[in-house]
């Protein structure tokens, strides 16, 4: 898959997505957890904190290695952690294309156990065809810029 000029089928993490980003435009809460990526529903309990983002962290195909975008729109490199972010909220599907906003670890350490990822204002576009894996994280709640 790995960039293979004859293969474009993105299908299978385009599909999941969508899902994911149709979940967020329409987020609500449920009762019950299967805790996977295409699960229909954002959340897992009544009472927690409404959800609207289902974080994931997207894995290079060729390595294996999950990638680290900038957090800020700033010329910098994703060498040293306090840069970058591992962490994405996809935003958009098209075909094989997708585009993440850049999530950041909260720094508000008073929320951060039930809030932990704030926006941010960078955003990347990817090729599908170059992820291997994805993995989601806890669904929780991210205030828009």
């Amino acid at each position: 898959m790995c960039n293979d000029k004859k293969n474009n089928d993105c299908k299978c993490l385009a599909e999941i997505l969508t899902v994911i980003c149709i979940l967020q435009e329409n987020s609500e809460c449920a009762d019950n957890c299967l805790d996977n990526c295409d699960r229909g529903f954002l959340g897992c309990s009544p009472v927690a904190v409404k959800c609207n983002t289902r974080p994931i962290i997207l894995y290079n195909c060729c390595n294996g290695n999950p990638w680290a975008f900038p957090m800020t729109k700033e010329d910098v490199t994703c060498d040293e952690a306090s840069n970058c972010s591992r962490v994405l909220r996809v935003e958009k599907i098209d075909g094989c294309c997708a585009t993440f906003r850049v999530l950041q670890p909260n720094p508000d350490t008073t929320q951060s156990a039930t809030i932990p990822y704030v926006a941010t204002n960078s955003f990347c576009t990817v090729n599908l065809n170059c992820v291997g894996a994805l993995r989601c994280l806890q669904d929780t709640f991210v205030e828009c810029l």
